[in-house]
């Protein structure tokens, strides 16, 4: 399964990101952008947050542990493909599941969708030069072209297939059914593709990199210290900066959570494709799918807890 590449780009992994990633493209409503200024608080956070704070904390992170205090533990060689593994999660915010952490939180469904859509337009642009200048920084070899061909592979044709079948869908939607209600219900049937890949995708991941998280738990924790502590201190920044600037809950709680989660689906993508399937780069992204859900469950029940600290709407 290794070896079916093309242009170091490997085939099974791609048609499952395209089965993950493909239904949440769906959702994303480029229309909903003539929304962006009923929110401009929260948009202005996240925008910061998930751009200029949240890939420079993720890599100054991964030079501190895994060059500095994990030094005696990990050698310099594994050590830059944990560090890229976590530039790849840090430089990409939530497209699918903030939807849901969302909801948890009964955070304003419109808003929400504005900050996703947005995102994705900014990702299309901003994420190969960031990917390109943090690995740079430290000193990992870019291959620019795989580079380009994953964004364009697992970001920018889901993106506009997603359009297009939003755009169908809404136009051929059945009689007396609204537009929407024509895309919940599409989305409700695809669901379950999504679901599959990402579950098809870790086993495969596990089947290349379980002797290592079976062999070596140790490792497994040192690379989820500096995601721990990446995510709580996103979510700390973004919702701190919320609750100054006074900012709704309902918008707060969905513009913390956006950037506190990562793009993991992209990064796993992109990280075999730089490194391939047995790389420590890979094995830090799938590190940071084991430990993602408990932390944003942790962080939504945080925020429903601290509710009362926002105005309401």
């Amino acid at each position: 399964l290794a070896g079916l590449e093309y242009a170091s780009v490997n085939l099974i992994v791609a048609v499952l990101i395209w089965g993950m990633v493909f239904p949440m493209m769906v959702n994303v409503d480029f229309a909903s952008l003539r929304h962006i200024g009923d929110r401009p608080k929260g948009l202005v956070i996240t925008l910061v947050v998930n751009w200029l704070v949240k890939p420079f904390t993720m890599v100054f992170l991964g030079i501190l542990f895994f060059e500095i205090i994990f030094v005696d533990f990990i050698a310099p060689a594994d050590a830059q493909q944990y560090i890229a593994g976590l530039i790849l999660l840090g430089a990409a915010p939530c497209t699918a599941m903030v939807f849901v952490w969302s909801q948890l939180t009964r955070g304003d469904p419109t808003y929400t969708l504005v900050q996703v859509s947005l995102n994705d337009i900014i990702m299309v642009f901003a994420f190969a030069p960031i990917v390109a200048l943090l690995l740079g920084v430290t000193d990992i070899v870019i291959p620019w072209q795989t580079l380009l061909l994953s964004v364009g592979l697992y970001v920018v044709i889901p993106l506009i297939a997603g359009a297009i079948t939003r755009q169908q869908l809404m136009r051929h939607a059945m009689r007396g059914e609204s537009g929407d209600a024509a895309i919940t219900r599409f989305t409700d049937r695809i669901k379950p593709l999504s679901v599959f890949a990402l579950l098809a995708t870790v086993i495969l991941l596990f089947g290349f990199q379980g002797h290592v998280i079976l062999d070596r738990p140790v490792l497994i924790a040192l690379i989820a210290v500096p995601l721990l502590l990446q995510s709580y201190g996103i979510f700390a920044v973004a919702y701190g900066a919320a609750y100054l600037w006074r900012v709704p809950f309902n918008v707060a709680a969905p513009c913390a959570l956006i950037g506190t989660s990562n793009f993991f689906e992209l990064a796993v993508a992109v990280a075999i494709s730089l490194f391939g399937l047995n790389s420590g780069a890979a094995l830090t992204t799938v590190v940071g799918v084991l430990v993602e859900v408990p932390v944003m469950l942790s962080l939504v029940a945080f925020a429903n807890r601290t509710r009362n600290l926002f105005p309401t709407e």
